[in-house]
């Protein structure tokens, strides 16, 4: 199945060998994301290498066959470094796993690749991309691995580590001549169909007494001639094994997945079990009950009680209240009720907080009436909230068990291996160590235990590689950029703000993060505009047509930007909170300025039969009364129409009704690039069409300039007739 995968001239690696590789297996990764919970790295899966993964996890939490890997120098195996070299000594497989098994050690990151080393092996045809299986992968990555380390100390490690024997006795009932045959093994295969367990199948395979007779006799080489035999039963030897891993096949004979279930011998691991909220064997009766639950007040004032004076930082609160329930405020309460902060401050009958707002505990009264509720007729709450949280529970005296699944790494329980027996899910591959094996003290929980100095190293400066770009990633990706507005450089006209001299004097621009709160903003603005005196008030701010308009101030030093919802790119007006250049700012979205073209009579000295209509853009806020038009352009009265799209068409303007002016321009739905036209109500040119309709492109373009030339002794006479539309 496998071919030549693992073909490698150990002796020497030329240029040419390792050229056939492929230049690019993959797209450039993403940063990789740090360990999770358990501190232990998976593998990568590069399209179908589950089994390659679950192998490799095996081996690498094997610590006899870890260790003698690593105890081969780079005086025996060489160097990576030199891999490119003529005729250079690399042994490319054993420097890869070494390096591997280093960054499943001591990197930090949730999961390593295999890449390098599946070239190692040569893998030119994208059979990564193939599943194949993981007993006869082992097979031969041994017999690779004992070609690859022929001439050096670790010549005999495979053989060391798993070579066994099968004697295979035969005993002649007529002269009692004992005939052996032996055979080595890396792996026994056993049939496990129809038998208890493993020791009955191992039994049934290999001890079991075998008798020849009959039609089937055995040729005696003493007797010279077909006997009765038997294949004889050895003495029991004292050998006991103990089960670490279990490599699981979910799937078909051509198809399906790997995963492994590891037992951490070293302890390598943070062994930390999630309960599992489905879990059927939960008591029911050690759950809290939902109300409760659902009640933030029972649930503060009962950890509140358990705490001396009942006090505690605010800050502990919402960690006790984790550790106590399992999941945080923000998760289970904050949608339904706001900030922690902000609930024990509208309930001040309840809790007291410090004048600083760093303390909180229950009022005395209410100390004593909680108690009563929580001990009389809330008793299981009290259970629930002095019992172990449903979270994360360790138990460091069971056996530290880990379901390893490519990238993912997760603590389970020993009997969870026995579900892995049966149906389409079942262990393929079990592996067992010495009973009597002991690791030394000083490995336990020792990653750096016996890893080379050079590894050391190498790891060590690609975690200070990868902290320094994990903060630069954390820091780029939880930036907001912030456009700030000082108001003493703006000046108020036209319903809007302005710059004085220019936008980029007017505007500085702050980087910050996002995570910090609102206090820690207004500090640093503090401390970026030194010549700022009096009070400083941040207001969120918006350009609109009109100019700048500030809209909500952001109050609530104790919140994030995140929970202030500001968003990157915001604008914010710093100022005092109430006027700019002596004039008083309105703010707030009910009085947004609204741009609009107004088309008003021209103001003339002589009458004319067809009046001139001036198209001019005003402003206008938006809470304003839509008959405030008349005051703006001093028509003592008139017939407003509207037109509320930003093209002028025929069918869009509709005459506002005299009970319709005290409405807003908001409430009749005008927007930014509307249209008003004012009309006076006495002027009996009134442009209306034959259908008694407006017209409605009411510009110069609407008219016709007639100029007499007949008139040949008399002066130029221009005049102007109203355009008929059909």
């Amino acid at each position: 199945m496998f071919g030549d995968l693992f073909e490698e001239d150990y002796s020497s690696v030329s240029n040419d060998h390792y050229g056939k590789g492929k230049k690019l297996k993959t797209k450039a990764l993403e940063l990789p994301a740090p360990r999770g919970f358990t501190s232990l790295s998976g593998i990568r899966n590069q399209g179908g290498t589950c089994y390659l993964n679950s192998l490799l996890q095996t081996l690498h939490f094997t610590p006899e066959f870890r260790e003698a890997l690593f105890s081969l120098g780079p005086e025996e195996l060489g160097s990576l470094e030199d891999k490119d070299k003529p005729d250079a000594k690399v042994r490319i497989i054993p420097l890869q796993l070494q390096r591997l098994f280093a960054q499943l050690l001591l990197l930090d990151q949730e999961a390593a690749s295999t890449a390098d080393l599946t070239d190692s092996f040569g893998w030119t045809s994208d059979e990564e991309m193939r599943q194949h299986d993981v007993q006869e992968l082992n097979r031969i990555l041994f017999s690779a691995l004992e070609t690859s380390l022929v001439g050096t100390s670790g010549h005999d490690l495979i053989n060391r580590l798993y070579h066994g024997t099968i004697v295979n006795q035969i005993v002649c009932k007529e002269c009692k001549n004992v005939s052996e045959k032996q055979e080595d093994f890396l792996d026994l295969t056993v049939a496990v169909r129809n038998v208890s367990g493993l020791g009955d199948a191992l039994w049934d395979m290999y001890v079991e007494e075998e008798v020849f007779d009959s039609d089937n006799l055995y040729h005696c080489g003493t007797c010279d001639r077909l006997v009765k035999a038997a294949k004889s039963e050895l003495d029991d030897l004292e050998y006991m094994y103990d089960l670490f891993s279990v490599i699981i096949h979910k799937g078909g004979c051509y198809g399906g997945h790997y995963h492994v279930y590891i037992k951490d011998v070293d302890h390598l691991g943070n062994w930390q079990f999630q309960e599992d909220k489905s879990n059927p064997d939960v008591n029911l009766e050690d759950l809290q009950n939902e109300e409760e639950i659902d009640d933030p007040l029972m649930i503060l004032k009962a950890v509140l009680l358990q705490e001396e004076s009942n006090l505690i930082p605010v800050d502990q609160l919402g960690q006790k209240l984790l550790k106590k329930i399992g999941i945080s405020w923000n998760k289970k309460y904050r949608k339904q009720y706001g900030p922690l902060r902000k609930f024990l401050q509208l309930h001040s009958q309840i809790f007291l907080l410090s004048s600083d707002e760093s303390t909180v505990s229950l009022l005395k009264d209410w100390s004593l009436q909680a108690e009563s509720d929580v001990r009389g007729n809330e008793p299981q709450l009290l259970k629930t909230l002095t019992s172990d949280p449903p979270g994360l529970i360790d138990r460091p005296s069971c056996p530290h068990w880990f379901d390893i699944n490519d990238s993912r790494v997760q603590p389970i329980k020993e009997k969870d291996i026995e579900q892995q027996f049966q149906g389409k899910e079942s262990a393929y591959m079990l592996f067992y160590r010495k009973s009597q094996l002991q690791r030394p003290p000083e490995a336990r929980a020792n990653p750096r235990y016996r890893v080379p100095c050079h590894l050391l190293n190498e790891m060590d400066a690609a975690n200070i590689e990868l902290h320094i770009k994990r903060a630069e990633c954390d820091s780029t990706n939880n930036n907001f950029e912030l456009h700030l507005h000082l108001g003493p450089h703006y000046h108020f006209f036209n319903g809007a703000l302005h710059p004085v001299v220019s936008q980029t004097e007017s505007m500085w621009d702050l980087t910050f993060d996002k995570r910090k709160t609102l206090g820690d903003l207004r500090q640093s603005i503090f401390q970026l505009l030194e010549f700022w005196e009096g009070d400083m008030v941040l207001s969120v701010a918006k350009f609109v047509p009109a100019g700048l308009h500030v809209y909500q101030t952001l109050d609530g030093d104790h919140l994030t930007l995140c929970e202030s919802e500001i968003a990157d790119g915001e604008d914010i007006f710093v100022w005092n909170g109430v006027e700019v250049g002596g004039i008083q700012i309105p703010a707030g979205s009910d009085c947004e300025p609204l741009l609009l073209n107004v088309l008003h009579p021209a103001t003339s000295n002589e009458e004319e039969e067809c009046q001139r209509l001036i198209d001019s853009p005003h402003v206008f806020p938006s809470n304003a009364e839509i008959g405030s038009v008349f005051t703006a352009f001093a028509i003592p009265d008139g017939v407003i129409l509207v037109n509320k799209t930003e093209s002028v068409g025929e069918e869009s303007w509709t005459t506002v009704p005299k009970e319709d002016l005290k409405k807003t321009f908001r409430e009749q739905g005008l927007r930014n690039g509307s249209s008003i036209l004012i009309q006076d109500s006495n002027d009996g040119n009134s442009l209306l069409t034959k259908q008694g309709k407006w017209i409605t492109s009411v510009n110069e373009i609407d008219w016709l300039q007639v100029k007499n030339l007949c008139q040949l002794d008399s002066e130029e006479e221009q005049v102007k007739i109203s355009a008929t539309l059909n």
